[in-house]
């Protein structure tokens, strides 16, 4: 029997739990000792290079107290492609430094100054980009 290959969805939840597990400020090695696996098999669940199963999905989503749906976040249809997963929104916050400046960002109650700093960043990335 073939082993089956990760797809596009398991890529996806695999982000979404990254996403989750820097969120709550909780390493590779803290979510695998809780849920009884090596912190090596948590860097393949999350680069989806393996499967979640079924229970193992109940297990992180119980210890990282968020929704099984929410780890599916970004899944709008069955035959996602690894393009869709790579251009979503938990993609993008599944990078640690994203995830920083995101909750930096949220933590700034004046809007005024929320709104500059994205603007600054906007021209920051629009001459970047230019200059390649």
């Amino acid at each position: 029997m073939r082993k089956s290959r990760a797809k596009p969805i398991d890529v996806l939840v695999g982000k979404n739990i990254r996403t989750q597990r820097l969120a709550k400020g909780i390493s590779q090695t803290k979510l695998a000792d809780a849920i009884g696996i090596t912190f090596q098999q948590v860097q393949k669940y999350e680069k989806g290079t393996n499967r979640v199963g079924a229970s193992r999905l109940m297990q992180i989503s119980e210890f990282l107290k968020v929704p099984i749906p929410q780890l599916f976040e970004g899944a709008k249809r069955s035959d996602i492609t690894l393009q869709d997963v790579e251009e979503s929104p938990s993609a993008l916050l599944s990078e640690p430094y994203v995830l920083r400046a995101a909750q930096a960002l949220a933590a700034i109650r004046d809007s005024e100054l929320r709104r500059s700093l994205v603007d600054a960043l906007e021209t920051i990335a629009a001459k970047v980009t230019r200059s390649r």
